[in-house]
């Protein structure tokens, strides 16, 4: 993921989509040359060429492919978006035959789609004179620098519902039997039972109370246990304990990108906030009550449900391999607004 991938994902499409718009109600050129270096004409609408460019760009804007990748023009995607194009260029030729660009309405959005469009091309630019290797590699080395690493242990688990088959279990153990075969014999725990109980590497902060006070001193070999746990009885047995491994640069540059373009973001705003006399023409103290919708906002809010929240039982650990969080994960600072 590159630079212009994180300024993707801070800027908006509509202001990407907004350049077919724009040319298609502002294209008064007389001889037509590519826009960009290998450009080439892909179709004509009334006599005016439509470039490999802009349809790539469209691709871009809805999200079908990500900034700098390429599309082959002879793809069924890409003929598919062309089509979108043509259209949105014969809508346009059409509202302007009918006068519609010249209403004051028109004008606004127009304008506005300007600024929008204008304002995407000072981030890039900005992001791009800013952003470099040195930038990622000195905010990856501070963020190792300060980061505390958690201990990764191993270990294998038997589940089972009361004490007494617990007690039964263990002294199985004791006389020398294989915990992995126990584990898939006597093992309730449909996550881990097949693969012998092994719970993968997991620090104990992801794991519930009763898991990380048995395997607080426990050391690689030992077995621990029975405790009981809200999903029965538990035993442990440790394979292996390591410090965590951080993330690697290449891990964590997509995160660091997004980091530090959002920061770029925040401060050339907050120059030009500075610089500018702004009024707030609307009464009410920010963090006040909620603004009213306006009128012509759609019946019924066209909001999407919330998303259910699942949560796994508490006594219950994760599965095998269950990613854990990494000491470089650098938290974007909030955009102060958005493109």
């Amino acid at each position: 993921m590159g630079v212009r991938g994180a300024i993707k994902s801070f800027c908006a499409a509509a202001g990407l989509a907004a350049v077919l718009t724009l040319a298609a109600c502002g294209d008064r050129r007389g001889a037509e040359r590519p826009p960009e270096p290998g450009d080439v004409a892909v179709a004509r609408v009334e006599g005016k060429a439509v470039w490999a460019s802009d349809v790539k760009r469209e691709a871009v804007a809805q999200g079908l492919i990500g900034e700098g990748e390429p599309l082959d023009t002879t793809s069924d995607l890409f003929r598919r978006v062309l089509d979108e194009v043509v259209d949105q260029k014969l809508l346009a030729r059409e509202a302007e035959r009918r006068n519609l660009d010249k209403s004051p309405l028109a004008q606004r959005r127009l304008a506005a789609a300007r600024e929008r469009i204008l304002g995407d091309m000072l981030v890039e630019t900005t992001v791009d004179n800013a952003i470099d290797e040195n930038a990622v590699r000195a905010l990856y080395n501070e963020q190792l620098r300060l980061a505390k690493q958690s201990e990764e242990i191993r270990a294998r688990l038997i589940l089972v519902r009361t004490q007494p088959e617990a007690e039964a279990v263990a002294k199985l153990l004791a006389t020398g039997a294989s915990f992995e075969a126990l584990a898939m014999e006597r093992s309730v725990d449909q996550a881990t039972r097949f693969n012998g109980g092994d719970l993968g590497y997991f620090t104990t902060d992801v794991m519930p109370e009763a898991y990380s006070a048995a395997l607080q001193n426990a050391k690689a070999g030992d077995t621990v246990g029975p405790f009981a746990t809200e999903g029965g009885f538990a035993l442990l047995r440790v394979e292996d304990r390591r410090q965590e491994e951080p993330l690697s640069i290449e891990e964590a540059r997509p995160q660091i990108l997004r980091f530090l373009t959002y920061d770029e973001v925040r401060q050339l705003l907050t120059r030009l906030r500075d610089k500018a006399k702004v009024e707030v023409l609307i009464k009410g103290a920010p963090g006040g009550t909620a603004p009213r919708e306006p009128a012509s906002a759609p019946s019924g809010g066209l909001r999407p449900a919330p998303a259910p929240q699942t949560a796994a039982p508490a006594g219950t650990p994760p599965p095998t391999g269950a990613p854990t969080a990494s000491p470089v994960t650098p938290a974007p600072a909030a955009p102060a607004a958005k493109g």
